[in-house]
């Protein structure tokens, strides 16, 4: 008796399809087989976002950016197919946010085509909130709302809004509303050190030290070892709330409205 072919699930077939495109970052061929791959999948965006963001990541870490094998054009272009124009928007955009370029990944979206934009998928148009929040401009907020009726709680989408509200230091309630989302239910509370050092900041721009100071001393210990570079962004933000906890203790009474002596 023959017995049936397993075919693997999607989850397993979305890892393979990652692993493969990082298996050589330095290898200019891997941003077009991982689009044949999630084409072969007829992948929806949640999963070209997954695919997409871990692999961008992984090349720009190992010093192959993505930036350096897509052309804009590929962007702003239509490609030979729906997903793969979508993938290479997710890998080029994802490496623009991860590189802090937000004026550019703003111009760049700002550039497709009106049928284009108003068909952007929800992964796209959280890139793009990312942009205008980074930037601090109001506009973000509301393009962030428009994306949080549709994203639900697909992690990925709500890591970059966050990412966005961190980073947009001047944002109307930018702290407030960081809070909130982070409490959302995709981020399983106080697990994961990106989120808690992104809320540290937040409660030190609220003047919550303590808080802060809390949650970063659980992202250390939650910090998987040898994490060089995260375990440096902790320390630093724990140094620079440490900093403002103590100028908010010694600065002279009239500053927050009290008697002088």
């Amino acid at each position: 008796m023959t017995l049936p072919v397993r075919r693997p699930g999607r989850a397993l077939a979305l890892l393979q399809a990652t692993a493969r495109a990082t298996a050589d970052p330095g290898a200019a061929s891997w941003p077009d087989r991982l689009a044949q791959d999630l084409r072969d999948l007829d992948a929806d965006w949640r999963e070209s976002a997954e695919a997409c963001t871990d692999a961008a990541w992984t090349a720009r870490a190992t010093g192959h950016s993505v930036l350096g094998l897509l052309r804009p054009a590929q962007v702003t272009a239509a490609g030979p197919d729906p997903v793969t124009t979508r993938t290479f928007r997710h890998l080029y955009l994802s490496a623009l946010r991860f590189d802090f370029r937000c004026a550019t990944l703003q111009a760049l979206v700002e550039q497709l085509p009106a049928t284009a934009r108003r068909s952007l998928d929800c992964y796209s148009r959280a890139l793009y909130a990312f942009a205008l929040l980074g930037q601090s401009r109001s506009a973000g907020l509301s393009v962030m709302d428009e994306v949080l009726t549709e994203a639900g709680e697909h992690a990925k989408t709500l890591h970059v809004l966050l990412h966005g509200l961190w980073l947009g230091q001047d944002l109307d309630q930018g702290a407030q509303r960081f809070l909130a989302l982070s409490a959302r239910s995709a981020f399983t509370p106080g697990t994961d050190p990106i989120v808690l050092l992104r809320r540290a900041g937040a409660l030190r721009r609220l003047g919550r030290y303590d808080e802060g100071l809390a949650a970063l001393d659980r992202a250390l210990d939650l910090l998987p070892p040898g994490d060089t570079a995260v375990h440096a962004d902790l320390v630093r933000e724990r140094s620079v709330l440490c900093a403002a906890r103590d100028l908010h203790q010694h600065l002279p009474a009239r500053a927050f409205g009290g008697t002088p002596t």
